[in-house]
């Protein structure tokens, strides 16, 4: 329901009420519709209920904050590279928008989960925990096999995050974006200070979750996310 359909829904309300009345109740009507229409828009009540990352339509959407998924959804992927530490329905969600995608998952039962669903677009990998910790020399290898040099999106969701910083920025395309989830911790801050590029922070709900969290996005000048020529307006 939209703002303008809200509105024209009351005013008949307002106009035969005397404004000591329909304010209090046009007050509460909003402070209980707001938290309903924003869990049925945005699918958070399905995908709580699901106990997975689902639209309100039940498609596959990444675990990123809900501010963040806003604006990236916005953007065009159509001829772009993905890659991703940590897979699922994020993966799913990127291989709907995007050319290609590579993702390494790191735990052993989600893997065999989501092998046999992955479109003919994604190349997924596992990459086997051992002590001490080896996720990025085993991501190195099998990226140094790929064709793609380059990648014009880079998630970190997964793996041992703090070990991917490093890599993401050698495979960052120059006006590529990298994606870091729960990028309150995980030593995101630390990593990326030193590394060159602009920061911009997205707080906010994620799908099925209770807490608040941030999802950065990490980029440069150049990034193709941020061009001024892509119209602002509000989801679906």
């Amino acid at each position: 329901m939209s703002q303008f359909a809200i509105r024209e829904a009351f005013a008949p309300i307002k106009k035969l009420l005397p404004a000591w009345l329909s304010n209090p109740i046009r007050n509460s009507l909003t402070a209980i519709l707001t938290p309903i229409l924003y869990s049925v828009r945005t699918g958070h009540f399905r995908s709580s209920l699901k106990m997975a990352a689902v639209s309100r339509h039940g498609e596959p959407i990444p675990w990123y904050t809900y501010s963040s998924l806003d604006f990236l959804t916005a953007r065009n992927y159509s001829s772009k590279t993905i890659l991703e530490f940590g897979g699922g329905q994020s993966t799913l969600w990127w291989s709907a928008r995007a050319k290609h995608v590579v993702t390494f998952e790191g735990k052993k039962d989600w893997y065999d989960r989501i092998a046999s669903g992955m479109p003919a677009n994604v190349e997924l990998h596992y990459v086997e925990k051992t002590a001490p910790i080896t996720d990025a020399p085993q991501v190195a290898q099998i990226l140094s096999t790929k064709t793609i040099a380059h990648y014009d999106v880079i998630v970190i969701d997964g793996l041992t995050r703090s070990q991917m910083i490093d890599l993401a920025c050698e495979r960052l395309a120059p006006d590529g974006i990298i994606i870091c989830d729960n990028s309150e911790g995980y030593g995101f801050y630390e990593g990326f200070k030193d590394k060159g590029l602009d920061r911009v922070d997205f707080f906010g709900n994620a799908p099925g979750v209770v807490l608040p969290h941030c999802t950065s996005i990490y980029f440069r000048s150049t990034s193709f996310v941020f061009s001024p020529s892509i119209p602002i307006d509000l989801p679906n």
